[in-house]
Parts: structure tokens; sequence; C-alpha cells
């Protein structure tokens, strides 16, 4: 793990991008073609997940925190690609904050 990446600094990508994941897959819900939207909460879904788990390896200092922050950025960016191709705000912010939080668990595994 990098020591000169900010810890806190991670766990909070982590954790916003977690909440803001939660909250795209329930307004997806919510969208006119739901079927259209199916990819979308899955991989939403899983990012959430994800990013939680990686906030709490991090805060304990597990031993697979490197390599949990490496599947982390991978599920981010596989979220931030599906919800980048929505024009809903809610889709654009959670891709953002996926984006984000892949920059940070990079770092943070370097």
């Amino acid at each position: 793990m990098n020591n000169s990446v900010n810890i806190p600094e991670c766990v909070t990508a982590c954790t916003l991008c977690s909440v803001t994941c939660s909250g795209c897959a329930s307004a997806c819900l919510s969208e006119d073609d739901i079927r259209m939207m199916r990819e979308c909460v899955r991989r939403c879904i899983d990012c959430a997940d994800i990013c939680n788990l990686c906030a709490k390896a991090i805060q304990r200092k597990s031993a697979l925190s490197q390599e949990i922050c490496l599947i982390c950025a991978k599920a981010c960016d596989y979220c931030a690609d599906e919800c980048g191709q929505h024009e809903a705000e809610h889709c654009q912010e959670c891709a953002k904050a996926c984006r984000n939080c892949a920059d940070a668990c990079r770092k943070m595994a370097a």
C-alpha cells in the first residue's frame, strides 16, 4: 500500500461512491424504461458493495487492502462506463463519483 496517499481521502471516496451508486440504482428503478437501466442497476449495486468493502479494509489495515483497492478501481471503472452512457443526472453524478474513487484506489494500491 502507498503510505503517501491520504487514507481518509480514499475511505471518503469509497464511501461517497457507495452512497452515490446506491442512490443511482434506486433512481434508475424509477426511470420510464427500466429494461434500459437494468445493467446500470446491476453495476451500481456491485460497485456500492465493493466500495463498502474497500473502505472497511483500508480502515482496518487489512493485509488484502491493496488487492481490494485494485478490484474496487475495476468495479468503479465498470460502473462509470455504464452510467456515463446515460443522460440522467443521477447517472452522470455516479459516473463522476466512480471515476474519483477509481483514481483514489489506484493511488492507494500503488
